[in-house]
């Protein structure tokens, strides 16, 4: 608290009290410019996070700056003058030719004739006057709405009436139920979970639209469908994702927060969705699986990796890092982005008030270094593991080396407060962590593969905003986990799952269980799935 003093107070002090009095007010007026920078910074953070573009890329930034100062920005002394012709031309660029064709390919094709009669054309041209030529022939792309079928199973039921067989009974063979005694059937879930699941439309919604179609469901019918679906089937099927995504030598993983209304233990508290995937540049069985946890202790991914021995990729929490020391044969490796953000926020944050002076600030050095260095990683991803790792020995190290002296300079010269300061103080308590991309060649850069992955789940969670119970939490997880591997396999979800329901009832045991290890050829990655459930490469 500001201390006021009297003309007469200031008039009868010492020199050496005048002195005390001067400096204490030049240190209160030092930390109150401090406080007053960090405000201005975090106000123009919290503008760009609402109203600016959230790239963090430093081309995409440069183009922010120049906003302001565009010459600079997008100068460039090699660029040829353009001649009058091409400043002047407005002729479209010609189509390929055949691309139509190339875009329709694959499709079912329903041939509609428009015949021209014999009698028809004698009427015209008289008899025997004219002659066919080769057809026209042309394409148009049509869309059947949603048809609904109600199957009629009907039953053979033969009794016996001699005295060997007598009353015994013979039925003739039927598709198991999904449910028992339910109306559910493949088709119908496959497509309540690609709109739920792949489309985010929220089960009211979905409701609504079957009322629109004079279709009778409610959508607490089709959450209890789907909460007994994913007991029943998917839980299995992602025990054995599960098993798979651990046999890999590099994994990555995210959180993301989730409501959860009806909680045990603390209603309403915050809930995480967890998301761990297989390493980016694993292109052969890709996987991506969600997990519900009522929390974010370290408990819940050290619990995950028990049995995991390799490279972890995560972000910079504690939690991981933990895991690290608790799991023998578990490495952690942080994530260049989260590193980057830092210091894209504080130059978006200058940049609202001086371009130029956000260019010559330490935050703004920092991004061109971590873009170089990008730059060269951006090259290397075609690469066999082998050859990413040694190219990165030869020309990322040496960046890497640099960069970390650097910023240990930065540290000393940096006010101990704003994005910047949070940036270096990243940086230099995660080297050890942000290092180990440089000693794996399947090790990312970043997580960036874990936050795409995370997407889906956060664009459902917008438009449903809660899970209603933990239950039906880590139902979603399991259908998330499906989907989102299927569609990584390059599979098309909607059939998929149709295909799977369709099979899973027939793996049962007598007790309605499934075993995880006699499921490997429905799994998304296996080639015993039918063409019709891939997407045609085009």
């Amino acid at each position: 608290m500001a201390v006021e003093y009297t003309d007469s107070q200031l008039d009868s002090m010492s020199k050496d009290e005048l002195k005390f009095v001067i400096l204490t007010l030049q240190a209160q007026l030092k930390d109150l410019n401090s406080n007053m920078e960090m405000l201005i910074e975090q106000l123009r953070i919290a503008n760009q996070q609402r109203f600016g573009r959230h790239s963090e890329t430093l081309d995409v930034i440069d183009g922010q700056l120049g906003f302001f100062n565009d010459i600079e920005a997008v100068y460039e002394e090699d660029i040829p003058e353009p001649s009058i012709d091409e400043v002047v031309d407005r002729k479209k660029k010609p189509k390929l030719k055949g691309q139509r064709e190339i875009n329709l390919a694959g499709f079912e094709e329903k041939e509609i004739p428009h015949s021209l009669k014999d009698d028809e054309l004698d009427s015209f041209f008289g008899e025997g006057n004219w002659r066919r030529l080769p057809n026209e022939i042309y394409k148009r792309l049509a869309c059947i709405p949603t048809q609904w079928i109600v199957e009629v199973h009907n039953v053979d039921v033969v009794v016996g009436t001699d005295g060997i067989h007598q009353d015994e009974f013979v039925r003739g063979d039927r598709p198991k139920d999904l449910l028992k005694n339910s109306i559910l059937t493949p088709s119908l879930a496959a497509a309540l979970i690609n709109a739920k699941y792949v489309n985010a439309m929220p089960l009211d919604r979905m409701e609504k639209e079957f009322d629109r179609n004079e279709i009778n469901i409610s959508k607490q019918t089709m959450s209890n469908w789907l909460m007994l679906l994913s007991e029943k089937y998917f839980y299995a099927v992602c025990e054995c994702i599960k098993k798979e995504l651990l046999s890999f030598s590099v994994n990555q993983s995210d959180e993301t927060p989730v409501q959860v209304l009806h909680k045990n233990g603390k209603p309403g508290s915050k809930s995480y969705m967890w998301v761990h995937r297989s390493g980016e540049f694993y292109r052969e069985r890709p996987i991506v699986l969600f997990e519900y946890q009522p929390g974010r202790d370290h408990r819940f991914p050290l619990e995950f990796y028990k049995d995991f021995h390799g490279i972890l990729v995560t972000d910079g929490l504690s939690q991981y890092h933990l895991v690290e020391k608790k799991l023998d044969g578990v490495t952690n490796a942080n994530c260049w982005v989260h590193a980057r953000r830092f210091f894209a926020d504080a130059v978006k944050a200058a940049s609202r008030g001086d371009p130029d002076t956000a260019k010559r600030s330490t935050a703004y050095q920092a991004l061109l270094r971590i873009g170089s260095i990008y730059k060269i990683e951006e090259s290397l991803k075609e690469l066999t593991s082998e050859e990413r790792l040694k190219a990165r020995k030869q020309s990322i190290a040496p960046l890497i080396d640099e960069f970390f002296a650097w910023i240990k300079e930065q540290a000393l010269q940096t006010l101990p407060k704003g994005k910047t300061a949070e940036g270096i103080a990243y940086c230099i308590n995660q080297e050890k962590y942000l290092r180990v991309f440089l000693e794996n060649g399947d090790v990312p850069m970043d997580n960036s593969a874990s936050e795409r992955a995370l997407r889906p789940f956060c664009i459902g969670r917008k438009n449903w905003l809660f899970c209603n119970t933990e239950r039906g939490a880590q139902a979603s997880a399991n259908i998330y986990s499906i989907s989102e591997t299927a569609k990584l396999n390059n599979l098309r979800p909607l059939k998929y799952f149709e295909y799977i329901l369709t099979q899973l009832p027939y793996r049962c045991d007598d007790k309605g269980k499934i075993d995880p290890d006699k499921i490997e050829d429905l799994m998304p990655w296996s080639d015993k799935i039918p063409e019709d459930c891939r997407k045609k490469n085009r």
